[in-house]
């Protein structure tokens, strides 16, 4: 083989991946290269709510000496506090459309049902403000970034979840902000899960 012909087959043989690469749409690219900004930005914004959360949760437990969960589920069972649904983020079949929907209308929710805690915490309304402000901003982002992406959004059946529920005692009310926090922190924990797992495929 001669040499000329070698460095012929070499630059082929090297030129060949570069050359797939300038194939690659360069709009799908960075595309995807704001989406996955917009998933590690928002993951870091999560973990962030994810504290504040636990941060009023311990609040409330060093307040009223409300902490633990099952000590507490048969005054669960009369006072209607809902879970916002996420199984759309477990399902066999996800689809990131129908996750980020399910998450932007659980955190529109979450954001009403704080103002429960907050007549709870009056002392630390600056904490519960910020977490309302945070928790609209995430939804907003979730938002934004679906229509930027021209992914479908759904709007799930609200179920009145979004109303608060009326309390009939002081301790019920109480024990009404203790499951808020609590069903929003899983929902925070089944969110970020579904955002890593967005960010990783």
């Amino acid at each position: 083989v001669t040499t000329g012909l070698l460095v012929l087959l070499l630059g082929a043989l090297l030129g060949a991946p570069w050359r797939a690469l300038h194939g690659a749409p360069l709009a799908e690219l960075s595309g995807e290269q704001d989406f996955q900004l917009f998933l590690n930005k928002n993951l870091e914004f999560t973990r962030k709510i994810k504290g504040d959360v636990a941060a009023l949760q311990r609040l409330v437990c060093d307040t009223f000496q409300l902490c633990h969960e099952e000590e507490l589920l048969l005054v669960r069972q009369h006072l209607g506090v809902a879970q916002a649904p996420l199984e759309q983020c477990h399902s066999r079949t996800f689809q990131a459309e129908a996750c980020l929907s399910q998450i932007r209308d659980g955190l529109r929710t979450y954001q009403g049902s704080l103002a429960a805690v907050l007549e709870l915490l009056p002392e630390h309304a600056a904490l519960v403000e910020t977490l309302q402000l945070d928790v609209a901003n995430l939804s907003s982002n979730i938002q934004q970034q679906m229509e930027d992406l021209g992914m479908a959004t759904v709007t799930y059946p609200a179920e009145d979840q979004g109303a608060l529920p009326t309390f009939s005692s002081r301790f019920h009310h109480q024990v009404g902000g203790f499951f808020i926090l609590a069903n929003f922190q899983r929902f925070l924990e089944t969110a970020y899960r579904a955002l890593r797992h967005l960010a990783r495929l």
